[in-house]
């Protein structure tokens, strides 16, 4: 137990009311209440902390299972000390009181309370971000979001086509490109093809500045010869993929704004960097240097780790992104796999950070492929050098310096000489 608490807090956050139990040092629970999620809730339940402890805020330990929200921000910010955990590990500690399986919300708001008190090495302290990180964070789900709503209805528009149109697909086979929505428009249907103007076609490829077709290969490819369908399919699917047009031309700029957002976001976090060394703003821009890092890896790194980037925990990020293995063993059997309980967005971000690295960096590069020569898959060899990146990542960070690649091949030239 810690000596720095006299008193711990568990809390069992819900949508509209949240459980709240208190205990002392001893384990020996002291009260209990229930508070609605308001701000006026909120209100009482900082008033009744205050009133049954009658001692300082750094005296007193909170255990909650979100790590953000309006709780969480407020108790922070008054100087609690916030500590959250993953829900799994809350599910173990849990049996320690009933065998059964029981549940409900104070046995949850006390378990919390009392396994902060026994075991707060297994609780994640909780730290209110820059003000530039949560927007970032915000933004980076958001792009998230709309990248797979994007997927989820070019898929549905790219399967309405090949129902009664796949000439269309033969010009973008993905169907997600705004150029041939707007073909599309001009020609719904099969027999709209044959009344489609060549001049008309020809702005229309001027505008997106397309060059891989001619106006001419275009009407060609849409005057084919149209699939075979029943009365009434084929206008029943273009209906359904104007509609589906429609919904895409709005993703396709609510996505180039959101990109736009998250890179003056960025640029704000380096430019504020002169002056803040190790704080968030100067993370980003080392974080920046480096190969491989790119708008959409540098946002949700700092979105989804900006806690661990700010601690300098190697390990903590390694694990967190799923980089780092998981081994089982029991008796004389030994086994190491992939570690799947991660946070797939910093997992999607590692990856697709050692693979861009490999295209960009020698040393990468030399690294992916002795791990590949060493019997290992793709992913294992990618998930290798996002281990060996992230160390470098947490060695410039502590050092403050920025990616220099001459500096690393003249490190390299040193070692071979000795």
């Amino acid at each position: 137990m810690d000596g720095r608490f006299l008193f711990f807090i568990g809390i069992d956050w819900a949508t509209d009311e949240h459980r709240v139990c208190l205990m002392d040092a001893s384990g020996k629970k002291i009260s209990e209440r229930s508070v609605p999620h308001s701000g006026a809730g909120i209100a009482q339940l900082l008033a009744w902390i205050t009133e049954q402890t009658m001692q300082p805020v750094d005296r007193i330990g909170i255990a909650i299972e979100i790590p953000r929200g309006a709780v969480v921000e407020s108790l922070a910010e008054r100087g609690y000390a916030v500590f959250s955990i993953n829900p799994k590990q809350l599910d173990r500690f849990r049996d320690r009181h009933s065998v059964a399986g029981a549940k409900d919300d104070s046995r949850d708001a006390f378990v919390l309370a009392d396994s902060l008190r026994t075991d707060l090495h297994c609780f994640q302290s909780v730290h209110i971000g820059d003000p530039l990180v949560i927007r970032i964070r915000e933004l980076s789900r958001m792009e998230d979001d709309l990248r797979q709503d994007w997927s989820r209805l070019t898929n549905q528009l790219r399967d309405q086509l090949h129902r009664y149109y796949p000439q269309m697909l033969q010009l973008s086979p993905a169907a997600d490109e705004p150029w041939i929505w707007e073909l599309f428009e001009l020609a719904p249907l099969p027999a709209h093809a044959n009344k489609l103007k060549r001049n008309r076609v020809e702005k229309l490829l001027r505008q997106y500045r397309i060059r891989r077709f001619s106006a001419l290969q275009v009407t060609s490819e849409l005057k084919t010869q149209a699939l075979p369908v029943a009365p009434g399919t084929a206008e029943s699917a273009a209906e359904v993929c104007l509609l589906l047009i429609t919904r895409l031309k709005l993703l396709y700029e609510q996505k180039s704004e959101v990109a736009k957002r998250i890179e003056v976001v960025l640029d704000q976090l380096t430019a504020a960097s002169v002056g803040n060394c190790g704080s968030a703003h100067c993370d980003t821009e080392v974080l920046r240097s480096l190969p491989g890092v790119g708008r959409v890896v540098a946002a949700t790194m700092i979105a989804e780790a900006s806690q661990a980037l700010a601690e300098r925990d190697y390990h903590a990020i390694r694990s967190y992104s799923g980089i780092a293995p998981v081994t089982r063993q029991s008796g004389k059997k030994k086994q190491v796999v992939m570690r799947y309980g991660c946070n797939p967005r910093l997992r999607h971000a590692l990856y697709h950070w050692s693979r861009v690295s490999v295209q960009l960096d020698q040393r990468s590069r030399e690294h992916y492929h002795r791990l590949r020569q060493a019997g290992h898959s793709h992913g294992r060899a990618l998930r290798g050098l996002a281990d060996r990146l992230l160390a470098l990542l947490i060695a410039m960070l502590k050092n403050q310096t920025l990616y220099n690649p001459q500096r690393r091949q003249q490190s390299t030239a040193r070692s071979t000489v000795a």
